[in-house]
């Protein structure tokens, strides 16, 4: 039983478990999740949950010290595992920053600017999804091509929830690109390509979702050859980057893109 206890949203708290948990093939667990955690008495009624269970584990982002050694010392006497995941380094950023931190919960999502900036950014996002819009496209920050379930809406979306304005374009064989992509050196413009077969079988489970039986150009494992082919061809011709998402999850293609757009970005 592993005990997710946070004195904010729990985010984070919840992003170092799952890095840990995926590091171990044979691990069955269940999990107790505690948000917005602050006084001393939510954590006596957290503890005396867990003592009726075996096994259990404790793991904490609470930046309050003095709350934070109370849980510390608590789980100590009760002999249950207890690991803060922040305090050690909050305390190691201080001294050589040379200055107190500040230990405020849920610090990281105030309204500040760069709070703005993203939503700013997932309202641009959605506005431009799938080729919708191409007017305004020059404000992007990143421009993603490919063709048909090359993952182009979600890897935008997580982009956007990182501060990155993303417009992304269908490629459709025979069909020409709009001719606001050609002419600016800012947005990068970056493509998506896949395996063909593996693309193949994501279009027959989307059209099986869809209530379609009959096979059809869309999921014809030569079209879709045809396809990337063509794709690659258009990166090729106009030196744009691109990224093949067959084995890659969104957090892995997103990070490259960024990655790339790090790299490019030098020169504006």
């Amino acid at each position: 039983d592993i005990y997710l206890i946070s004195d904010s949203t729990g985010e984070t708290l919840e992003r170092i478990f799952l890095a840990i948990k995926a590091q171990f093939k044979n691990f069955k667990y269940k999990t107790h999740f505690y948000s917005f955690t602050r006084t001393e008495n939510q954590i006596s009624k957290i503890l005396k949950v867990s003592q009726k269970n075996n096994n259990v584990i404790v793991l904490y982002t609470i930046v309050d010290n003095k709350l934070a050694r109370h849980l510390s010392n608590e789980c100590s006497s009760k002999n249950i595992p207890c690991f803060g995941v922040l305090g050690d380094l909050i305390i190691s950023f201080s001294k050589l920053l040379d200055q107190k931190a500040l230990n405020v919960p849920s610090r990281q999502h105030i309204m500040d600017d760069e709070y703005y900036k993203k939503i700013e950014a997932i309202q641009f996002t959605m506005n431009h999804d799938d080729g919708n819009s191409v007017d305004d496209i020059e404000k992007s920050d990143i421009i993603l091509l490919g063709v048909s379930r090359t993952s182009k809406t979600p890897t935008s979306i997580y982009l956007a929830n990182k501060g990155f304005k993303v417009a992304n374009i269908p490629l459709v064989a025979n069909t020409l690109l709009p001719e606001e992509l050609f002419g600016f050196k800012k947005p990068i413009i970056i493509g998506l390509i896949k395996d063909p077969r593996s693309l193949m079988q994501v279009r027959q489970t989307r059209l099986k979702m869809m209530g379609e039986s009959n096979q059809t150009s869309y999921d014809d494992i030569n079209h879709i050859k045809f396809e990337i082919s063509q794709a690659r061809l258009v990166f090729t011709k106009y030196a744009w980057p691109s990224i093949d998402v067959s084995r890659r999850s969104v957090e892995e293609t997103s990070a490259s893109v960024i990655k790339i757009y790090n790299t490019k970005g030098t020169s504006f």
